[in-house]
């Protein structure tokens, strides 16, 4: 497994403090969730559509820091274009963490019903919920190759979940 390199200003080198240090900030993860869930590629993107309405600075400070830590590539934008940000391994490897603290949101916090749904389906989905969503990210953001394209989506599940919960 590649890894990226250690940071040289870590506190320790505990593979818990170091995780912390990339992931603790919660304009961090927001941000994560945000391209995960939502597809959310571009700068104007994540921030025209973030729930928490993070400022400007700040989203392009989290995805200085993203892109640095390895989490995140960005592919330069040619003359008129946006920059899009994608994945990487390590980020998709984010998945499983943002799912336990969605499984903690719920179990300890409450919330409104649309924003829950998706922590919930991912909790109730298991191993396999899990598996099929990040090999769809895997395909989305570095190109790998995936199911067959009349498989039923993860993200497709997700959405509906979503969108029912919207109706409700």
């Amino acid at each position: 497994m590649e890894r990226s390199p250690t940071n040289a200003a870590a506190r320790s080198e505990c593979p818990i403090n170091q995780a912390v240090e990339v992931l603790g900030d919660p304009w961090t993860m927001l941000v994560l969730r945000d391209i995960i869930f939502g597809n959310r590629r571009h700068f104007r993107e994540l921030l025209a559509d973030s729930e928490e309405g993070i400022a400007t600075n700040i989203l392009s400070s989290r995805l200085r820091r993203l892109t640095q830590a390895g989490l995140l590539t960005r592919q330069d934008a040619r003359r008129g274009q946006r920059a899009a940000y994608s994945l990487t391994e390590a980020g998709i490897q984010v998945l499983p963490i943002m799912v336990a603290l969605g499984s903690w949101g719920l179990a300890h916090r409450d919330g409104e019903r649309r924003l829950r749904v998706r922590a919930e389906l991912l909790r109730d989905g298991g191993p396999e919920l899990l598996d099929q969503f990040m090999d769809e990210l895997r395909q989305v953001h570095l190109g790998a190759a995936g199911p067959s394209p009349h498989a039923p989506r993860a993200s497709e599940r997700l959405r509906s979940a979503y969108e029912a919960a919207m109706r409700d």
